[in-house]
C-alpha cells in the first residue's frame, strides 16, 4: 500500500496544539445542547471484543469522564464473536435515539469487503465520530527466540515450520493486513491464527500456542512492563514513548506503511438524526480534552484524533476504498 491511508487519515487527524484552539468552540457545546437531542436513559455501548482488549479500555476510560458530564449512566456491553458481527448486529437493530452506540475500529470497514461483505453495510450504520489512532506492535515471549524483525523474517524463511502469528479477526481484518505488509516486503508467508481481541492473543503467545503476536500498545503496556513479552517491532515511524527500547520495523530494514494505524470511533444504527449525532461526537470530543483521559492517552501511546459525523462518514467510504485495493494485493 501507498501513502493513501495516511494522507486520508492525517488530513482529518486534529493535533494538540489544533485541538486547544478549538476548546473554545466545543466546550460548553453539549451543555448548551437541547436535552431532546439525546434522549434521557442508560447510554449502552457494544464492544465487539472481550473486557480488556485495546478499545475495551479506550471506551471504559472515556466513559469515565462523560457518564458525570452528560448527567446519565453509560454502560459498556461486551459482545464479541463472528469478528464483530455479534456487535454490528446489535447496533444496527437497535432504535436510533442515541442511547445504543458502537465503539468501531478500521476492522469494522475491512470486514465489511471481506467475512462480513453482503452480511452489512457502511449504510447500514451512522459513523459518528472518530477518536484515536494507535500504531501496531509485534510481539513474543522471550522463548521463542524472535526477538527482532529479522529473526521472525529468518524462521518464516527457512521453511522448516510456518511461524504463526495471533491477531484479532480473520485474514482482512486490519491487523492481518499489517502482517500480509510485512508478508509481501520480506516475500514471506505466516499462518495467520484469529482471536476475538488482545487477552486472548497474550494468553496465545504466552502459552506458546503462536509464535507471535500483533496488538496495540493500549492493551499490551501493563504486560510490557511486567516483562511478561518483549516488543519484537513497532510500525510506526518513530519508537513509541511508552515503548522507548522497541525498535521500529524500519529502523529493523524493514520498510512498511506506518500510515496504516488503528483507529478508533463511534458509530450507531442508521436514522440517528444528525443533531443527536452532533451532540454525541461534541461530548466525545469534550471528555477527550479531560486531564483523565489524555493521562491514559499519553500511557498507553495512543494518538488522539478527531473527526465530526460528516467527515467520519466521509472518512468511512475513502478508507474503505484504500482498504480494498489493499486486499486486491494481498490477493495477487
Amino acid at each position: 500500500m501507498n501513502n493513501n491511508f495516511k494522507s486520508t487519515f492525517s488530513k482529518t487527524v486534529v493535533s494538540a496544539a489544533a485541538a486547544s484552539l478549538l476548546t473554545a468552540t466545543f466546550a460548553g457545546s453539549f451543555a448548551a445542547a437541547d436535552d431532546s437531542d439525546w434522549p434521557t436513559g442508560t447510554v449502552n455501548f457494544v464492544m465487539h471484543t472481550q473486557a480488556g482488549g485495546s478499545a475495551d479500555v479506550f471506551i471504559r476510560t472515556l466513559a469515565e469522564t462523560m457518564e458525570p458530564m452528560i448527567g446519565q449512566q453509560i454502560v459498556v456491553i461486551n459482545s464479541p464473536g463472528g469478528a464483530g458481527a455479534t456487535q454490528m448486529s446489535r447496533v444496527r437493530s437497535a432504535k436510533p435515539d442515541g442511547l445504543a452506540l458502537g465503539i468501531n475500529t478500521l476492522s469494522h470497514f475491512t470486514g465489511m469487503l471481506t467475512n462480513l461483505n453482503g452480511v452489512f453495510a457502511l449504510d447500514d450504520f451512522a459513523w459518528i465520530a472518530s477518536a484515536q489512532e494507535d500504531v501496531h506492535i509485534v510481539f513474543s515471549r522471550s522463548e521463542t527466540g524472535i526477538e527482532s524483525v529479522g529473526e521472525l523474517i529468518e524462521k518464516a524463511g527457512n521453511g522448516s515450520e510456518k511461524v504463526s502469528i495471533g491477531g484479532f479477526g480473520p485474514r482482512g481484518s486490519t491487523q492481518n493486513i499489517a502482517i500480509s505488509m510485512l508478508e509481501n516486503e520480506a516475500d514471506v508467508e505466516f499462518e495467520w491464527i484469529a482471536y476475538n481481541g488482545t487477552p486472548d492473543i497474550i494468553a496465545a503467545v504466552m502459552g506458546g500456542h503462536v509464535d507471535v503476536g500483533i496488538s496495540n500498545l493500549s492493551a499490551l503496556k501493563s504486560f510490557f512492563d511486567a516483562d511478561r513479552i518483549q516488543g519484537v517491532g513497532v510500525i510506526a515511524d518513530e519508537r513509541l514513548e511508552g515503548l522507548p527500547d522497541v525498535p521500529t520495523f524500519a529502523e529493523q530494514g524493514v520498510d512498511i506503511d506506518t500510515g496504516w494505524v488503528q483507529v478508533r470511533g463511534v458509530f450507531g444504527p442508521a436514522g440517528i438524526p444528525m443533531e443527536t449525532q452532533q451532540q454525541i461526537a461534541d461530548a466525545f470530543h469534550e471528555a477527550m480534552r479531560s486531564e483523565h483521559y489524555q493521562e491514559y492517552a499519553r500511557n498507553a501511546g495512543v494518538t488522539d484524533s478527531w473527526m465530526g459525523p460528516e467527515e467520519y462518514t466521509e472518512f468511512a467510504r475513502r478508507i474503505s476504498e484504500v482498504a480494498k485495493g489493499e486486499l486486491e494485493k494481498s490477493d495477487d
